[in-house]
């Protein structure tokens, strides 16, 4: 393998002037408390060859790719979804634009939508695209492997709802520790829109913390051990639901980015990471899909053999 140095010393990783940060929020908490607990995401064009794409995730826990998938394609998705998803937009708009419908729809009937559309051809066929495949084929050494649980989030405007901290892994005990998230918005996505945001160098820590839990498990049976719900784990499998605080404990910083409709961000099962709440001033419903990868010939998670749906206990 060609070996290139993807190094990169922390004063050369992007930071915010004073002034410019933008004011993220989490379970009520701001992230806006210090400037050295914020930082940006760096991006990495998707024609970068495979060898230094796995470099980089290796060293950072992440690599975003700009651009990996069809802008265009992915608009028309966004927009196909919220056809499907009747009522959630504000009626006489664009559904691609995704702008939040002041009535708001029974709970019930939108998640019915929504576990009848993560089953459709539509959503897989938007999970394997060929490009995005055989990228995956490529970063994985082999045939990789679409895991069949695949989570489609909408995340409405104001409502306050976030998504704690935590590390895939804590839900994927059952197979291998290879497993590659696919991160993908589903539509431009500033971090004022509640965004995926990732703890710096974090994957090292979920190593560590994963360790922990296996010494502590050992007595456990073994549907307990890999269940992220059991007695040594916070509940719910979260890490935290207080970012700040965790940025200080691990001395760290929060890492932000306003992406694209087009970009994916690939991500390890150790790193930490989480979303901030919807603050679009334009009232957009932030939209997204997590999708897993893994060689086909690593062990698989047998729970996630099944559709996602919201009472799946995962």
């Amino acid at each position: 393998m060609q070996v290139i140095d993807v190094s990169a010393d922390d004063e050369a990783r992007p930071a915010f002037a004073q002034g410019s940060r933008p004011a993220l929020r989490a379970d009520g908490r701001s992230l806006d408390t210090a400037p050295r607990r914020l930082g940006r995401l760096i991006a990495t064009p998707a024609t970068t060859p495979i060898d230094v794409l796995q470099q980089i995730y290796q060293r950072d826990g992440y690599v975003w790719l700009k651009g990996l998938l069809s802008r265009q394609h992915v608009l028309n998705f966004r927009a196909r979804v919220f056809t499907e998803l009747r009522g959630l937009t504000r009626p006489g708009t664009p559904p691609g634009q995704g702008l939040a419908n002041a009535a708001v729809r029974p709970k019930d009937q939108v998640n019915r939508e929504l576990m009848a559309f993560v089953r459709s051809a539509a959503f897989e066929g938007f999970c394997a695209q060929p490009n995005l495949v055989g990228l995956m084929d490529q970063f994985l050494g082999g045939l990789s492997y679409l895991h069949k649980r695949k989570i489609l989030r909408h995340t409405l405007p104001k409502t306050g709802v976030a998504t704690p901290a935590h590390y895939d892994l804590i839900y994927l005990r059952g197979g291998t520790d290879r497993v590659v998230t696919a991160w993908i918005p589903i539509g431009d996505t500033p971090a004022i829109m509640g965004g995926l945001c990732y703890l710096e160098g974090s994957h090292r820590k979920g190593v560590e913390l994963e360790a922990e839990f296996s010494a502590k498990s050992e007595t456990l049976s073994p549907e307990e051990r890999i269940s992220a719900y059991n007695k040594n784990m916070i509940e719910g499998g979260w890490v935290s639901k207080n970012l700040p605080e965790m940025a200080e404990r691990f001395d760290t910083r929060w890492l932000i980015a306003d992406y694209e409709a087009g970009d994916v961000v690939l991500h390890s099962p150790y790193m930490i990471h989480a979303s901030t709440t919807n603050e679009d001033p334009e009232g957009r419903i932030r939209l997204s899909t997590d999708i897993r990868y893994q060689n086909v010939n690593d062990e698989i998670d047998a729970r996630w053999g099944n559709h996602w749906s919201l009472d799946d206990m995962l």
